[in-house]
């Protein structure tokens, strides 16, 4: 990097010259980054390398420079799980940390939304930002920004001092309108009122500092309520008792000034050239490196004129009697202090980690060889927290004159002087479990710890979670070494890389460029191309890979669908161009864009979400979270309908129903087994951790498991796509009522059986025991005309549903899982549904199909009855002897038992019961009914 001055230029990686004040992407290498789009930043100063002093004796700067301070910023979503349409968008922050100055990537622009007069033009141009709020990343609040110069509302010297110094000031968004209005002085003591400690008079509009008032007010008027002055209370009561209240008029406050820009005339601004090159030299104030400070409640208004004030944001302080405890003193003097209560300060309440330096150095020299008998880890040996808890204890034992032998480090509690139980002096080792969430977490938020926290779980504090980031990136940071040195050992310039293709070759920007790897052809992960000459890793989780054009997009903006081809085209040409044109693109007339073209939602800043389902991540929109129950699932494997706008309003359908109750309030599957004794009793709701809570109403304004009314063949939908209302449950065999369920051993409720073994369960049971569920493309075979073919990623052919146990080992056949989606975002669950599923809804309507299916059953019965009361009248088993059964099934005179030699029956044909005919495997075919000793299951 080149020696400069304070007042030269720094060349950036692309060539870019930057100086103090400019704006710039920054970025560290790609082993570091892994994917992740820029950051945007202002240039503070430039600094030599560490350990050099800043200045020479002479006050100049000491060279080269090899760091650089930065000013971050911010993207909404980066700090907030709230979606913001607008890619150009930042968020300001007081905030500034040193970097190497070879991470600087390119230049880009960054102004405050009052300074941009033409904002649409602005965002049309590469690299161009824009900024209204500041996030404080200390107490996790955003603060408005306003120009210093709107500020009215304050003494003279303070506005001058703050207009000479700063840009801007950081407010709470409350209090703009007070500091934007004229001056507000006490109609008291004639005295410059501060909003914090001002209170306004409801009839006269006047303001008074709260302690000028007789008595003075100790706090505001609560919300919704209002004051009046002492003057202006005694006229009221006058007014009452005269009955004078209709002729007064209490007098209208002018309306505080606000920041917002003068209103814009209608139609197209004229984008002039000069114009634009105005707005981004632009020269903004800056004072000790920042151009703006904090001005709000919590801010005393004499403390700006010292220049060495805090400029940071501030909250309510936790002074008063809200936070604070206020106690008696004691009674008497310090003398008649009671002698069981102990002093705080004294050695009595301190604890003593270490009094080494005390030791003899033959006490210490006794003391390392004790420490070496306590264990033989070596993992222990070089432990801080054992080290720290082993001295702790040799001091215990060396200021009790007890012998160093009798220390032992078998407990790992032990207790404080402050703490009423006993603590682990070390944190208990993370399963294998919770050490995969929360690298699931990290990879998901980063090193935002708290959403880490909760996605580890319950069982560990915000401490302990803390304590481990600092082990897993030590951890990480030490692999990397190892990895670095091996490398260098061998022989090789550069460590390698695990990209998605391709070989790195170094740690700048050509490092995260692959080459167009062999064989199958690679497909941007965003706009579906596999033309590009180089391929570029993208976020995980979505698009992770990307094209040279979508790569610009997802680094700059951190949008993947933000078309940036014609953004980072810069026109070379000499051609002059009217006023009024843009300054890029073709000289033709371009189609009208909408807002939501150009700038339209970023997935990429969601949170990512796990499906209970197939138990993959995946952004907002794609899989949904109930906003009652928390329930997730994939929005394709459950029929979800809700506003793409907003997917956090979605609500599951029990969670619907509860507000609505449009179908019953028991959620119990018609498919399962009965579980609830009391029907009115309203126990079990399934739970939401479980795909299981994904239940369907069905016709008769009851419920059935999604899984259950999908996986059973004879069901099918009103309406497929959303997967309700449930059809054709009284159509479902009797074979699959009678047999017992292989996993559970319960009667009741539909079977199905293993596509790979005789085993048959209830949907939910196997569900529950993990097996495993999806769907085959099968081959359609000439003589099957009337199935139909659906086309999935690729392949032709029978989409047919598939069972299989948990114990069977994996064949060579492709299986979807029920969440795996196509290249037009449906899932598998969804094209089987929507093309075998779907009632025949265009030629009958609902009420008239439920009709026809009762009158299938009605006259089953009807032949039934009339049939076995002319021609077999009271049929017996010939094995059980039994007389009654669902139904009875003829047989050979071979089959029956051979003491049967008559079975009641008049006409001597010979029958089997249901029990008996499954248990010989006897194909069901049209069962004879009997009259009236059969008992018929429903």
């Amino acid at each position: 990097m080149p020696t400069t001055t304070p007042t030269t230029h720094i060349t950036c990686r692309n060539g870019d010259q930057v100086k103090v004040n400019d704006h710039v992407y920054c970025s560290p290498g790609w082993s570091v980054r892994d994917g992740t789009p820029y950051s945007v930043a202002r240039i503070m100063e430039f600094l030599p390398a560490q350990g050099t002093p800043t200045f020479d004796a002479n006050g100049n700067r000491n060279e080269p420079f090899t760091r650089v301070r930065l000013a971050w910023y911010y993207r909404p979503g980066d700090v907030s799980d709230r979606t913001v349409a607008d890619c150009r968008l930042l968020l300001a922050a007081i905030y500034s940390e040193v970097c190497d100055i070879s991470q600087l990537r390119s230049r880009c622009h960054v102004l405050h939304r009052d300074k941009i007069s033409d904002l649409a033009g602005w965002k049309k141009r590469p690299d161009r930002f824009y900024y209204t709020r500041l996030f404080d990343p200390w107490i996790r609040k955003d603060f408005e920004i306003i120009q210093t110069t709107s500020v009215r509302n304050l003494p003279e010297n303070i506005r001058e001092t703050l207009v000479s110094r700063y840009e801007y000031i950081v407010t709470e968004r409350e209090i703009v309108p007070d500091l934007t209005d004229t001056i507000r002085n006490c109609a008291v003591c004639e005295k410059w009122c501060p909003p914090s400690e001002t209170v306004q008079c409801d009839r006269c509009k006047n303001f008074f500092h709260m302690l000028c008032n007789n008595p003075p007010l100790l706090a505001k008027p609560s919300r919704g309520y209002g004051w009046t002055c002492a003057p202006c209370s005694r006229e009221h009561e006058q007014e009452v008792e005269g009955h004078e209240l209709s002729r007064h008029h209490t007098p209208i406050a002018s309306k505080p000034k606000s920041n917002a820009p003068a209103p814009r005339g209608r139609g197209r601004p004229r984008k002039d050239r000069s114009l634009a090159d105005k707005e981004e030299s632009v020269e903004i104030k800056h004072f000790k490196m920042w151009p703006f400070r904090y001005f709000g409640l919590y801010t005393i208004a004499e403390d700006t004129l010292d220049p060495d004030d805090l400029i940071f944001p501030r909250a309510a302080s936790r002074i008063g009697p809200k936070f604070q405890a206020t106690t008696l003193p004691p009674v008497g003097s310090e003398n008649d202090r009671p002698p069981d209560i102990e002093e705080r300060g004294g050695d009595s309440t301190i604890e003593v980690y270490s009094l080494v330096n005390e030791m003899s150095p033959e006490e210490v020299a006794t003391m390392e060889t004790y420490k070496n008998t306590l264990t033989r880890s070596q993992k222990l040996l070089q432990s801080v927290d054992w080290l720290t808890e082993v001295i702790f204890r040799f001091t215990d034992a060396w200021v009790n004159h007890r012998d160093m032998a009798t220390v032992s480090m078998q407990s790992v509690m032990r207790k404080r002087k402050w703490a009423t139980m006993e603590t682990r002096y070390t944190d208990r080792e993370w399963s294998t479990g919770e050490k995969a969430a929360f690298e699931e977490g990290i990879m998901t938020y980063g090193a935002e710890l708290r959403p880490v926290k909760q996605v580890v779980g319950l069982q560990r504090t915000m401490p302990e979670v803390v304590r481990y980031y600092g082990h897993w990136k030590n951890m990480k940071l030490g692999e990397e070494n190892r990895r670095i040195k091996l490398a260098r050992l061998s022989g090789l310039e550069a460590p390698p890389d695990n990209p998605v293709s391709g070989n790195v070759t170094d740690d700048d920007d050509s490092s995260i460029i692959m080459d167009l790897p062999s064989g199958k052809p690679t497909t941007c992960g965003a706009c579906r191309t596999r033309e590009s000459e180089v391929w570029w890793k993208g976020p995980k989780g979505n698009a992770e890979i990307l094209c040279e054009n979508c790569s610009v997009s997802w680094r700059k903006y951190a949008d993947i669908n933000v078309r940036s081809s014609r953004e980072e085209t810069v026109v070379k040409k000499t051609v002059e161009k009217r006023e009024g044109t843009p300054l890029t693109g073709p000289v033709q007339k371009r189609p009208r864009t909408t807002s939501r073209t150009s700038t339209p939602p970023v997935p990429q800043a969601t949170a990512q979400i796990k499906c209970t389902a197939c138990h993959k991540n995946g952004p907002m929109g794609k899989v949904l979270r109930c906003k009652q129950c928390h329930f997730r699932v994939h929005a394709g494997t459950c029929g979800a309908v809700f506003d793409a706008t907003s997917p956090e309003s979605w609500l599951c359908d029990l969670c619907q129903n509860d507000k609505t109750q449009d179908a019953s309030v028991i959620p119990d599957c018609l498919l399962c087994p009965r579980t609830r004794k009391d029907p009115k009793k309203k126990g079990y709701n399934p739970p939401a951790d479980s795909y299981l809570r994904a239940c369907k109403p069905t016709e008769g304004q009851a419920w059935v498991h999604a899984v259950c009314s999908v996986f059973i063949p004879e069901v099918s939908y009103t309406d497929a796509t959303k997967l309700k209302l449930v059809e054709g449950i009284s159509t479902i065999p009797l074979y699959r009522w009678m047999n017992k369920c292989t996993l559970c051993d319960q009667e009741g409720g539909a079977v199905v059986k293993c596509s790979d073994c005789p085993a048959e369960y209830h949907v939910s049971c196997a569900w529950k025991a993990n097996h495993k569920f999806g769907f085959e493309l099968q081959p359609v075979k000439a003589n099957r005309k009337d199935s139909v073919v659906v086309t999935f990623k690729g392949h032709d052919g029978y989409l047919a549903p598939i069972v299989t146990c948990k114990g069977h080992p994996p064949h060579h056949r492709e299986q979807f899982d029920i969440c795996d989606m196509n290249e037009h975002g449906e899932t598998s669950l969804q094209v089987y549904c929507k093309n075998y599923k779907q009632a025949p809804t265009s030629n009958m309507h609902h009420l008239l199909r439920k009709a026809h299916r009762l009158d299938q059953i009605i006259n089953t019965e009807d032949s039934a009855d009339s049939e076995s009361t002319q021609s077999f009248p009271e049929p017996t088993c010939s094995r059980c002897r039994t007389e009654f059964s669902p139904c009875f099934y003829p047989v050979s005179s071979s089959t029956a038992a051979p003491s049967n030699s008559s079975n009641g029956s008049t006409t001597g044909q010979n029958w089997l019961c249901h029990k008996c005919h499954m248990q010989d495997e006897v194909l069901a075919v049209h069962p004879i009914l009997t009259n009236g000793k059969s008992k018929i299951v429903s």
